[in-house]
């Protein structure tokens, strides 16, 4: 059975704390959308503000390939006729196929909340979706608190419901808008509701007791057809139902058609661009989609998976197009080591040399590396074991200086180093926004001449983290870089209760490591031109 998509990102996402998207965002986002296989995608409110009003515009002409665009509003307000009412000639200004209201299910909300009498209530659900379908669209009626107002007062809960559905609704949708309710009941009252409804039913919930992917998947199995959340479970409060979790549970656990196949190994690109777009920090522990969905660290594990995954993996991680991470760690054992090695096209000939990298990694994670985030790092130490030279440069001495002008609120940095390139001498000067940006500068200002490329390296991102804080200024820090050029990044790290030591570390490792595939690269092109060429 197909089950209809109703994506919410750009409305009901936005309301997400620290989540803004302009305009152009959305347009992006929904295009996105659009082309994984989602069925209708809600805009916005365009009778609450212009940004999303422009959205709608901009929408208009805009060839959509799969998606139908819905505006959001509200039911008319008591005393104002439909056609008189700002919110539906604003749903209609839209110029949408998709209309979605919502109109109130909670006698708590008809008396206080709107002051109206519970069959003026009725009225207003009434009249609003007949208007609207008098008009050509095709409506979806939010029931809201739906499942807090059943559970007060079930008969007029289910009133709401029949009025939405004898004016012409064509989905009614069942929202836990508080997000209170648990599994169990969703399933019992979904079931109890589809029993007294031939309307298709829709599910809408939200996450505040951490049961709304769960709940929509008890929805669904008690007879919903009709589906919302948003990518990433972004929203309001404790966010909505997250469809990165939902649409896989339904197609690859329960059986049901939600995207085609192909599409759905396009998951991962998705919730990774929407988070993005919008500038949220990826959640790496997020099923399916998450850096850590299919990762593993113990070596009980790794050695079980490189077996057969399905040791620990519930699904392959190519089905949502994410992809098996090994992870280095002081849990490693020598499985570890050498999935990692054959990742990197590292081939560790002798057990001997995969014994010494576990034993080499124990004691640099003792001391508080860690190679989880600095695979950079990890590889330049599993080529140095192997016997590959990865020095490049040697560090002969550095300082750094800063001035701070607390009247001219000026603070400058200079950083000087010494290295020894080539069996040549290099000392060069180089000021920069800060020591650790003065030192990259004089590092790549030293190996300029020798290595021009370069110059397309750049640091991107900077981390410190105080490892043992009850040593004071005296404690030991984990610096992680990350340095960038026009094609990727990667990641390094240093360790020192020196916090200038661990940043060289870091910053040298980076560069090693860029010089290491430059010389690979460049290893590469000479076999590729020496072999005979074919006529």
């Amino acid at each position: 059975m197909k089950i209809e998509l109703f994506d919410t990102t750009l409305r009901d996402g936005t309301q997400g704390e620290h989540v803004t998207l302009t305009a152009d965002d959305k347009i992006r986002i929904a295009r996105q959308l659009d082309d994984f296989g989602i069925d209708v995608i809600e805009g916005g409110w365009p009778g609450s503000n212009p940004k999303d009003r422009a959205f709608f515009e901009r929408a208009r002409d805009i060839e959509w390939k799969h998606a139908q665009i819905c505006a959001f509003g509200s039911t008319r307000r008591a005393g104002l006729a439909p056609e008189d009412d700002p919110n539906l000639q604003a749903l209609l200004e839209a110029q949408t196929p998709v209309v979605a209201i919502f109109g109130k299910s909670w006698t708590l909300h008809a008396r206080v909340a709107l002051g109206v009498s519970l069959e003026e209530n009725l009225e207003l659900i009434a009249s609003s979706v007949a208007f609207l379908k008098a008009h050509g669209r095709r409506v979806i009626y939010d029931a809201e608190h739906f499942f807090d107002g059943y559970q007060d007062d079930p008969a007029y809960a289910l009133e709401t419901l029949r009025a939405a559905a004898e004016a012409g609704a064509d989905v009614l949708v069942l929202c836990d808008t508080n997000g209170g309710t648990l599994p169990s009941d969703i399933y019992r009252i979904v079931g109890e509701v589809r029993r007294q409804f031939n309307v298709p039913l829709g599910i809408h919930t939200h996450n505040d007791t951490g049961c709304a992917v769960a709940n929509t998947i008890m929805a669904v199995a008690a007879g919903a057809q009709h589906v919302q959340g948003t990518i990433n479970g972004i929203g309001e409060r404790c966010g909505n139902a997250d469809l990165c979790a939902i649409i896989p549970n339904l197609q690859l656990k329960m059986g049901f058609t939600c995207v085609p196949e192909e599409k759905l190994a396009r998951l991962t690109d998705l919730s990774r661009f929407v988070n993005e777009v919008a500038n949220l920090a990826p959640i790496d522990r997020a099923p399916y989609v998450g850096r850590s969905a299919f990762a593993h660290k113990g070596g009980v594990h790794v050695s079980a998976v490189m077996k057969d995954p399905r040791a620990y993996e519930h699904i392959p991680p190519e089905k949502v197009g994410n992809r098996r991470r090994v992870l280095v760690s002081d849990l490693s054992g020598k499985s570890n080591i050498q999935y990692k090695a054959a990742e990197l096209g590292i081939e560790l000939k002798e057990s001997e040399q995969a014994r010494q990298a576990v034993q080499r990694i124990k004691e640099l994670e003792h001391l508080g590396y860690e190679f989880q985030g600095a695979e950079a790092s990890f590889e330049l130490l599993l080529r140095t074991i192997q016997g590959e030279d990865t020095r490049f440069f040697s560090l002969e001495r550095l300082r750094v200086r800063t001035e701070i002008d607390e009247e001219g609120g000026v603070c400058t940095s200079e950083a000087t180093l010494v290295l020894r390139v080539q069996h040549e001498r290099e000392l060069v000067v180089a000021e920069g926004n800060g020591p650790v940006d003065a030192l990259s500068n004089a590092l790549r200002k030293a190996l300029r001449r020798f290595y021009p490329d370069l110059d397309q390296v750049h640091l991107s991102d900077y981390k410190v983290r105080v490892l043992n804080s009850e040593g004071g200024t005296a404690a030991a820090v984990r610096v992680l870089v990350e340095h960038r050029d026009s094609e990727r990044r990667w990641h390094t790290v240093g360790v020192s209760t020196n916090i200038l030591e661990a940043s060289w570390q870091a910053l040298a490792d980076g560069i090693r490591y860029y010089l290491l595939k430059r010389r690979s690269q460049a290893a590469t092109s000479a076999t590729l031109a020496s072999l005979p060429q074919r006529m």
